[in-house]
């Protein structure tokens, strides 16, 4: 379970998402709409769909930093990749319907050449953008929240498909007569980027819900840490899972044969306290403990 501090740090860093794409939305919808820019009102559905995700991810850091209880022993963080699948959906939804209503305008030939100024607002909503990206990224990886992570990737989707719209845009306009559909293709290429980082932000909560073995420098950190234990001859088995903020450990210590049930159980809890103190991210630590194949003196 994470502490109150960090979950706290969790919070304001998600409503600081909400907000901001928010105001973002509102602005790129009214700019898109009054400069006639396809991309630009693509570019508001989509941070639409942020605000939505983000209030997912909100809920999700609310339900999965819950105490463990009865019924969840090991508390609740599995709901965190499960918010984070939740997001990708938004994500999906928000780049299929851009790409619908990019097709529709390039093949009805409807296409026209939006407005100079929604160059100047696009510049200054990818810098925000660019600004949120960095420090909801930063957060997340400073929590372990992979829900976290996944509401900076909306703000790279965000970014980009500014960026993409920005020059799509900028062709329509300087390029003329013949040009006005770039607006429209640079809202289809976005529909790409918005797919790809999906795909990026699935990935790895996938693997989170699933166990996958994704942290071997974590691992061989714990081990390092073991052997330095009075007792503890060596490390074997060392499998670690994430569950919301935190990991989850089991650890197969070898230890002196010959020594008393009671002296291996006492190293064990050495063992764990140890590592509990070095690893703030750890939750809990299930040891296992392995007689030496043969006789040691240490």
């Amino acid at each position: 379970m994470i502490s109150k501090e960090e979950k706290k740090a969790a919070f304001k860093t998600t409503w600081l998402s909400i907000f901001g794409n928010i105001i973002l939305t509102i602005t790129k919808g009214t700019v898109g709409i009054l400069g006639n820019s396809q991309a630009m009102i693509a570019d508001a559905i989509e941070s639409c769909a942020d605000i939505i995700s983000s209030f997912v991810v909100l809920a999700g850091l609310n339900f999965s930093t819950k105490a463990p209880d009865k019924n969840h022993p090991y508390g609740h963080g599995k709901f965190e990749p499960i918010a984070t699948f939740i997001t990708v959906g938004f994500l999906i939804t928000s780049a299929l319907i851009i790409a619908e209503q990019s097709i529709e305008r390039i093949l009805s030939g409807d296409a026209v050449t939006p407005s100079s100024y929604t160059l100047i607002v696009l510049g200054v909503i990818i810098l925000i953008k660019y600004f949120l990206y960095r420090f909801v990224k930063y957060r997340g990886k400073i929590l372990n929240s992979s829900s976290l992570e996944a509401d900076a990737g909306h703000h790279k989707s965000d970014a980009l498909i500014s960026l993409s719209a920005f020059i799509g845009i900028g062709i329509s306009i300087f390029g003329g007569e013949g040009y006005e559909a770039a607006d429209s293709w640079a809202a289809l290429f976005a529909v790409g980027i918005i797919l790809f980082n999906s795909y990026l932000l699935f990935r790895p909560a996938f693997g989170e819900i699933m166990d996958e073995n994704l942290y071997d420098d974590l691992i061989d950190k714990v081990k390092q840490e073991t052997v330095k234990v009075e007792g503890v001859i060596d490390t074997e088995k060392c499998f670690i899972r994430k569950m919301g903020f935190k990991f989850y450990v089991d650890l197969h210590i070898i230890v002196n044969g010959e020594m008393s049930v009671r002296e291996g159980h006492d190293i064990a809890h050495n063992v764990k306290d140890s590592l509990k103190a070095d690893f703030n991210e750890i939750a809990d630590i299930l040891i296992h403990v392995e007689p030496s194949p043969k006789k040691d003196k240490h």
